[in-house]
């Protein structure tokens, strides 16, 4: 359901009260504390705000980064609300994946890490809060399956997993990443980059000026190479099996809110009604004139949407 506000909330609900955030327009200021760490058997990177009430962790897509986070980061830090991102295992600068060995599994074991450090420097008993882009928000969605794990609440974004993954096979088909491929000849380092960062563009925003220029940038950095760059073609190919049905929904027993871009064109909604129908306490927001990465082209508005979570759900 749809409020008078344009915010999505549960039958007979009131209508929510929008959060005042204050927003930082120069993508230039920082205020997130980098620091390396090992969660399970992954080296990787963690970029923290401190703050107080119970602490977010966020988790990017496919062959992103935390550094996804940092608008988001930035204007939870200014709400005085305490997060963490993290580097997910074989992206970003953490260490790599097992090639012999399942990929969601291995993501699940750093999250898992990840949730039980949080939990551990947090305040109180109360839990954290999952927030999880596409790939991410598959693996917030199975942590929350998990009675051992003091998960409060979850805020999957688009996330990969309720349908046969749509995203691999479109970046795939992209002309770029196809000539990129066949290309008879290396292809410099910065013919790579400028080739990824122009297809994440295309792919993750609905409104392309809307994207940080140094997310977009930060993000071809991390592909980097021809090899790298073709090497997360592959574990995209691997990992396509096991997205077909990662859930059992009926284990997540805390507050559930999925957000979508209104014009995503990487993850469609196909299954969420699933999920609202089968997780009590769930409801869905549908972000207008938005793609797949709101964190980055919405910040505000999904800042807005995490503090007054889970608490607008009722």
């Amino acid at each position: 359901m749809i409020d008078s506000d344009g915010v999505a909330g549960t039958t007979g609900a009131p209508a929510r009260k929008r959060l005042q955030v204050n927003p930082t327009r120069h993508s230039s200021q920082r205020i997130a504390v980098e620091r390396r760490l090992e969660l399970g058997e992954t080296r990787t990177r963690a970029l923290e705000v401190e703050g107080h009430g119970p602490p977010f962790l966020l988790l990017h897509g496919f062959a992103d980064s935390a550094d996804t986070w940092r608008p988001l980061l930035q204007r939870l830090g200014e709400a005085g609300r305490s997060a963490m991102a993290v580097d997910l295992t074989g992206f970003g600068v953490a260490s790599e994946l097992d090639p012999k060995e399942p990929l969601l599994p291995q993501w699940d074991a750093l999250v898992a890490a990840a949730i039980e450090e949080l939990a551990k420097r947090s305040d109180g008993d109360e839990g954290l809060i999952i927030v999880g882009n596409s790939l991410g928000g598959c693996l917030s969605m199975r942590a929350a399956e998990r009675p051992d794990l003091p998960v409060a609440g979850i805020v999957p974004i688009a996330p990969a997993g309720l349908h046969m993954a749509r995203w691999f096979p479109i970046i795939e088909g992209e002309r770029l990443i196809r000539l990129l491929r066949l290309s008879p000849v290396p292809v410099p380092e910065a013919i790579v980059r400028e080739v990824v960062g122009r297809v994440y563009r295309s792919l993750a925003f609905h409104d392309q000026k809307l994207a940080d220029p140094d997310i977009v940038s930060s993000f071809a950095k991390h592909i980097g190479s021809f090899d790298r760059s073709m090497g997360v073609l592959d574990v995209g190919r691997r990992l396509l099996p096991e997205l077909e049905s990662p859930f059992d929904l009926r284990a997540i027993d805390c507050p559930l809110l999925l957000v979508w871009g209104e014009r995503d064109r990487m993850v469609y909604t196909d299954g969420a009604e699933r999920v609202l129908r089968t997780v009590d306490y769930s409801d869905i927001e549908i972000l207008p004139s938005c793609g797949h990465c709101p964190q980055v082209e919405v910040p505000d508005r999904l800042a807005e949407l995490l503090l007054a979570f889970p608490e607008s759900l009722e």
